[in-house]
């Protein structure tokens, strides 16, 4: 895959360099099962260290390991979703190394042979559409959590580090794209797309600030325009889209600095911290020969059959790039509004509600609603749409009083505050407010002749030319009726009444 061109022209509207990035992304994904990789201990984030293990996750002498079959699913279902081929026949490997939250000191991976392989993400950047690469999707078992002591949790200021083997064996996917990626920017919009996709598949909580997303980054820098790649460096678990944003920001900056002083890029592995906004070595960088592969004498070969890919196939739903295309198609909406329902899944299965309740003629206005007054009401109070209380039929209901002419969009917004903070429906605040849009042709005339009256001089002022005074009449009769004046009514009155 690599090389493979973008589906728009994808270059990028940052000033010309005189160098230019590399970037690729291995993301590991921890699965959503009851149970673990290679044994039955339950997952469970957050319970007392080492109380869910077991002489399998431990790697006790003389223990079997055996796969489970829902994790397998989930894996066939992710690679399925990044367009990758499902092998028919992949392998588990041991990958040995020493670390002190290994309890096996090797971890069961994929290597040569992994479960999916030649997929694609298209990552959409606004202007452009940029093509990544899929190279592999294996699946592996998370290590446990090393957790360092004192105040700061950082294991350079700590006094010492305990472990808890509870996370050992969690089913993991690891997803390692192409180096195609070519700006931190497209490296940060390739995993928000990633993760959305994930979270509708259902197979992860994909969580990072529980660890269940992490990402590692590899970058090197070259000569703008020049083939091949540079000496790379690779950046370990960045658990922000802000932070591996920065981190490969800082990382490029870094990397140039040091070939226009004519120094070389040393091969490393590092650490982005946020409090200085820079990158810190750890440790030279490994290669594969490193970790001495070989296949798991204890685990046969996984053979997928195309049956059972077909029959996981048929379980992926509608993902959030086909949901876009089929809201600007189907109902007309502006790309960027589009985007935005489709990104979260909650939010857009609760625009597809809207959509078999309301006329398509009135969607546009639910979407309005969704991506606007409603949306800031969810970051005010940070929780999802599926917990604020507002169902959808509410909402609809309130969209229907609006396009009726019951009630004004001014007044709307007064209502929906009502609805979301004490869970009421809108019919019933309306009418336990008597807020009902006031449009009796006869009442508001008797309106607008009164404001004329004391208004005299502003009214003239309209009548000699000056257009805008007539919205200060109008604003006059929004106050007498307290905004409840149907305003294209009042419009087209005060428009007679100045004129004739």
């Amino acid at each position: 895959m690599t090389g493979m061109n973008n589906i728009k022209n994808s270059n990028n509207a940052e000033a010309p360099t005189k160098y230019e990035a590399v970037i690729g992304l291995e993301t590991h994904v921890e699965l959503s099962t009851n149970t673990k990789m290679f044994c039955g201990c339950a997952l469970s984030f957050g319970a007392e260290p080492n109380t869910h293990t077991c002489p399998v996750c431990l790697g006790l002498p003389g223990t079997l390991p055996v796969i489970n079959a829902r994790a397998v699913q989930f894996a066939v279902k992710i690679g399925l979703a990044l367009n990758c081929t499902i092998n028919a026949s992949s392998i588990f490997h041991r990958k040995n190394y020493f670390y002190p939250d290994m309890p096996k000191n090797y971890q069961i991976s994929q290597y040569d042979k992994p479960l999916a392989s030649n997929g694609f993400l298209d990552v959409d950047m606004g202007s452009y559409v940029r093509r990544v690469g899929i190279t592999r999707v294996h699946m592996e078992e998370d290590t446990g959590k090393l957790i360092h002591t004192g105040s700061s949790g950082r294991i350079s200021e700590s006094d010492a580090s305990i472990v808890d083997f509870n996370r050992a064996g969690t089913p993991l996917i690891e997803i390692v794209t192409e180096p195609d990626i070519k700006t931190p920017a497209e490296a940060k919009e390739y995993l928000i797309a990633l993760r959305n996709i994930i979270l509708y598949l259902d197979v992860s909580d994909c969580s990072m600030e529980q660890g269940s997303l992490r990402c590692d980054a590899n970058i090197s820098v070259k000569p703008a325009g020049s083939s091949g790649m540079g000496t790379k460096t690779e950046i370990k678990n960045l658990n922000s889209f802000r932070f591996l944003q920065r981190g490969l920001e800082h990382e490029f900056e870094r990397q140039s600095a040091l070939l226009e002083e004519g120094k070389k890029i040393i091969q490393q592995t590092r650490h982005y911290d946020h409090i200085t906004d820079t990158t810190k070595p750890l440790r030279s960088k490994e290669e594969a020969h490193d970790y001495r592969y070989f296949p798991d004498p204890d685990l046969v070969p996984l053979i997928m059959d195309t049956g059972a890919i077909e029959e996981i196939k048929s379980t992926i739903p509608e993902l959030p790039g086909q949901k876009i295309k089929r809201y600007r198609e189907s109902f007309s909406l502006a790309d960027e509004t589009a985007r935005l329902l489709a990104a979260d899944k909650d939010t857009a299965q609760y625009f597809d509600r809207c959509a078999e309740i309301l006329g398509r003629d009135k969607l546009k206005a639910a979407a309005n609603w969704i991506t606007g007054d409603f949306a800031a009401y969810l970051n005010k109070k940070s929780v999802k749409i599926n917990q604020s209380g507002i169902s959808a039929r509410s909402l609809c209901s309130l969209i229907e009083m609006i396009e009726g002419g019951s009630i004004s969009s001014k007044i709307a917004k007064s209502v929906f505050e009502e609805m979301a903070e004490n869970k009421k429906e809108p019919a019933e605040i309306i009418k336990s407010k008597n807020l009902e849009q006031v449009s009796d042709e006869g009442e508001l005339e008797k309106i607008i002749d009164e404001v004329i009256s004391v208004n005299s001089e502003v009214a003239q002022q309209f009548r000699n030319g000056k257009d805008k005074a007539i919205g200060f009449l109008i604003g006059q009769v929004m106050a007498k009726t307290k905004g409840k004046a149907n305003p294209a009514l009042v419009n087209s009155i005060m428009l007679k009444k100045l004129k004739s």
